[in-house]
């Protein structure tokens, strides 16, 4: 079996700036995001297939990218970022103001300790490793880039490289930044992580 590439980046800086943003805000990309996606994807775009989450702050730029290069696109529902319930749309400043001890647990734990109204984590995972797999098994020996969110690319790498579920918070996504894993007979290898091309 031929070996596939899957890249994977995560949008770029959305108005409003550092947020709690899952699926049920849809908030665009800041001029500045835009500028991250552009820098981070240069002039060395090897896909042959984009495929986006359906949110703005990804799907906006993975037209935009798929347009220039003349590259098929398509949408998949299930790489929407995680819900966080009542946490959506407040900062981590606000949240330190205002729910200082859900916001700490959360981060000591953030497996057990989910935000009021959160989407269940285990099922986040699945849907999240579901897609990927689907997609892997769709476009098998092709050079693939997923435009998504950082849980949807915490929960893909950590799938990978077979981490817990609370391993995968310990993995920082940067905005605009890329990562790669190689799919070969089924075996999974972590190229790296917020890289550059």
């Amino acid at each position: 079996m031929s070996e596939t590439i899957i890249d994977l980046i995560r949008h770029g800086e959305p108005v409003g700036g550092r947020a709690f943003r899952g699926h049920s805000i849809d908030d665009p990309l800041s001029e500045k995001g835009w500028q991250q996606m552009w820098d981070a994807v240069n002039t060395h775009r090897p896909w042959q297939q984009i495929i986006s989450s359906p949110m703005q702050r990804c799907l906006l730029f993975a037209r935009a990218l798929a347009d220039d290069e003349n590259i098929a696109i398509d949408a998949d529902d299930r790489l929407k970022e995680v819900g966080f319930g009542s946490w959506e749309g407040f900062t981590p400043d606000q949240l330190k103001q205002n729910k200082l001890s859900e916001y700490t647990n959360f981060y000591k734990d953030p497996v057990n300790n989910r935000p009021p109204g959160a989407e269940n984590l285990d099922r986040f995972i699945q849907r999240t490793c579901d897609a990927f797999n689907d997609i892997c098994q769709q476009h098998t020996g092709k050079h693939i880039l997923l435009v998504a969110h950082a849980g949807v690319i915490r929960s893909i790498v950590a799938h990978s490289i077979q981490a817990s579920a609370f391993g995968m918070y310990q993995i920082k996504i940067a905005n605009a930044g890329i990562s790669r894993i190689r799919v070969n007979n089924d075996k999974m290898t972590l190229e790296f992580i917020n890289g550059y091309l």
